[in-house]
């Protein structure tokens, strides 16, 4: 698969639904205890990009869309309202959102993530299509200089040195990201008096693993 690095219109996707989804398999035991288990590492999002769909001029917008993708063909950025920031939805982007890794005075290439977290517990999401010019880098409670102390590939998510932190050196990020996607179809059905009755078109999209 090809991957587009070109973001779906953000004022379509500001209406639409969706979110995280899980695989968990569970196998009840004569004794009516449970064994759950999962195959995914990680979620996968999907959404419904119908419901963003506001007036005639949108639909031939995400027909356009849709056609350069080629329907399934191709992947996408996707913008998820809900969950786009390295920290708080309502906060400004700031270099100690988050804790991405330690140095250990070797390696100078590092994942951008995000760590979701719940009590003692929680998650971390590999962030691999950040939005260019948004990263802010952090090394031992100072703010790095992009382009001087290391560089950013946005259609990996990949930080790079130019010296390697030193070892156990904290390296913070903040940024604003996007969820690599492709439509969950290769047919959109439109009517305009459908349409202008209310009726939105189901546009499914998921996301993909780059």
């Amino acid at each position: 698969m090809i991957f587009h690095e070109v973001r779906f219109p953000a004022n379509l996707s500001f209406g639409s639904v969706g979110g995280p989804e899980r695989r968990t398999d569970v196998v009840t035991l004569a004794n009516g205890f449970e064994e759950r288990n999962t195959p995914w590492a990680h979620s996968r999002r999907r959404y419904d990009a119908g419901l963003g769909m506001r007036s005639l001029d949108d639909i031939e917008t995400l027909i356009s869309f849709f056609e350069a993708r080629r329907g399934q063909m191709h992947g996408f950025r996707w913008k998820d309202w809900s969950d786009y920031k390295s920290g708080r939805a309502t906060a400004e982007v700031t270099f100690r959102d988050q804790v991405i890794a330690q140095g250990d005075g070797a390696t100078v290439s590092f994942q951008l993530v995000k760590t979701y977290r719940s009590g003692a517990f929680s998650y971390a999401r590999p962030i691999t299509k950040p939005v260019e010019g948004s990263v802010r880098i952090g090394l031992a409670q100072d703010e790095m200089r992009e382009a001087v102390d290391y560089e950013v590939d946005v259609t990996t998510g990949l930080i790079t040195f130019v010296h390697p932190p030193s070892e156990e050196e904290q390296i913070t990020a903040g940024f604003e990201f996007d969820v690599p996607v492709r439509f969950d179809t290769d047919r959109i059905q439109t009517s305009v008096a459908s349409f202008q009755a209310g009726d939105v078109p189901n546009v499914p999209v998921v996301e993909v693993r780059v």
